[in-house]
């Protein structure tokens, strides 16, 4: 080496140099880890936001949300140490050091408690950078049904939820939830019917009376309704409604040389029949997979029965030597019959849209030793009464137009059999088919109170004309 100073200078020179690059090197894959992982946070708040905007629209389950966001399994990745090149290590003395100890890297780089180096993606080689608009690797896939990470354990899936048109609710109430659900409805209808007392001898030729009545109601129910969750599976529910109703009769007899119309006023209020029901979920169901409820529903027969209000005849209002109009002077409240309905609803989530409905059969008891109170404090006996029964089915779609908003449409329909009384049909008792068009708007108020808003159209002749309900429930 004395011999050639030289040589001995630019080695020594040529040394210092590469000790220079390679801290700065070093310096510069750890500035890339700092990036990566403020990436990787920014990344996980928007999956978590967007997790939060599918759960609350109902359009994802929380299984399947699971599997598209990944476990965080630290058997899924391996240690990112282990994959870091030779270019983070620089010579002393002749030996490779660790530029950080691995606790350093693993604050640096997130390992988010999974296990060391679990969760993190590897580079590949010492010369993969990432810019700051960049996205980071994707997570792990989940491995042997792993849990996610930070988040609880798999519950049970429940139905998406939806605008509700329909008198049963769709969406089951959460464990351990209790919902009051004040609402009021209106509907009002009105009917013309033309009687004719007497015989024809031709077509044009009339003997006798021609009776026309013009029949105009009103109802306004208000109801308090509880629902309960006993599981996410399964609920009950009470109702409870008080009924103010009010009918305006006009009627006219023609061919007896008067034009003039006579009015009928009557009105009624009281608490109506209270109902009892059941809902379970008997399915788990998903996207492109439908849900299925099973329901149960008793009314009781606590309102006003039609048979206790007193009927405008003096002793009879059926068969011969009728007297009077054979209008109730007060309205009843309630049916007057206990009746019993299973149901079976369905939802079926199909992005960006929810499609709904259900099926229902009401079967009313048949009552025995009924009398009808006429004036004068009489009594006319009437025997066994059983009303028709009633086969219904209903359908209609779901949009979500944002976060808090969302739009129903869907059609109701229902057939009522006959009347029967002392086992034969009631005379002038048909077969009824009520058809409504519902619309439907949903708006979430607060985490816990939503306002709820339905319009009906009858599409028949014996369905109302028109039905309107507001509903607030309210969750605790």
């Amino acid at each position: 080496m004395q011999k050639f100073p030289a040589l001995s200078i630019a080695i020594g020179t040529s040394l210092i140099l590469a000790a220079f690059p390679a801290a700065a090197q070093s310096t510069d894959l750890l500035e890339q880890l700092k990036i990566m992982r403020q990436q990787l946070e920014e990344q996980r708040a928007r999956v978590d936001e967007l997790e939060r905007q599918l759960r609350a629209s109902g359009v994802a389950a929380p299984a399947q949300l699971d599997q598209l966001r990944g476990t965080g399994n630290a058997q899924a990745a391996p240690s990112a140490t282990a994959q870091l090149p030779s270019p983070v290590t620089m010579p002393v003395d002749g030996q490779a050091q660790p530029a950080a100890p691995d606790a350093s890297l693993n604050r640096m780089r997130g390992a988010g408690g999974a296990g060391k180096g679990a969760g993190a993606p590897a580079l590949a080689d010492s010369g993969q950078q990432m810019d700051n608009g960049s996205a980071p690797p994707p997570s792990p896939q989940p491995i042997n049904g792993g849990n996610a990470v930070g988040r609880p354990p798999e519950q049970a899936s429940r139905a998406p939820q939806v605008a509700p048109i329909f008198e049963t609710p769709g969406v089951l109430t959460p464990r351990s939830k209790l919902v009051f659900e004040p609402s009021v409805q209106y509907g009002y209808s009105s009917s013309n019917r033309v009687a004719l007392v007497g015989y024809t001898v031709i077509p044009a030729l009339l003997i006798g009376l021609l009776d026309v009545r013009e029949v105009k109601r009103n109802t306004t129910t208000a109801a308090a309704t509880f629902r309960y969750g006993f599981s996410n599976r399964l609920e009950l529910e009470a109702k409870v409604p008080y009924v103010y109703r009010s009918d305006s009769t006009v009627s006219r007899e023609l061919f007896t040389g008067t034009a003039t119309e006579r009015a009928f006023d009557t009105s009624g209020k009281a608490i109506g029949d209270v109902e009892l029901s059941a809902r379970y979920q008997l399915n788990d169901g998903g996207i492109d997979k439908p849900y299925f409820i099973g329901g149960l529903r008793y009314k009781s027969r606590t309102g006003r029965d039609p048979f206790e209000v007193v009927t405008d005849c003096q002793t009879r209002c059926v068969g011969e030597n009728v007297t009077g109009t054979g209008l109730p002077l007060d309205l009843p409240t309630g049916s007057g019959f206990h009746s019993l309905q299973p149901s079976l609803t369905w939802l079926m989530p199909s992005d960006p849209a929810i499609f709904f409905g259900s099926f229902s059969y009401t079967h009313n008891f048949k009552r025995g030793n009924i009398y009808r109170t006429v004036l004068n404090g009489e009594r006319e006996y009437l025997g066994d009464v059983k009303p028709g029964d009633v086969f219904g089915f209903n359908f209609g779609m779901g949009l979500a137009l944002n976060e808090r908003a969302s739009f129903s449409i869907g059609y109701d329909h229902n057939s009522v059999a006959r009347t029967k009384q002392g086992g034969q049909v009631v005379p002038g008792s048909v077969r009824m088919q009520l058809g409504t068009l519902l619309l439907g708007y949903s708006y979430r108020l607060t985490d816990k109170r939503t306002l709820n808003v339905s319009v009906g159209a009858g599409l028949t002749r014996d369905t109302p004309d028109v039905t309107l309900m507001v509903r607030m429930p309210f969750s605790f």
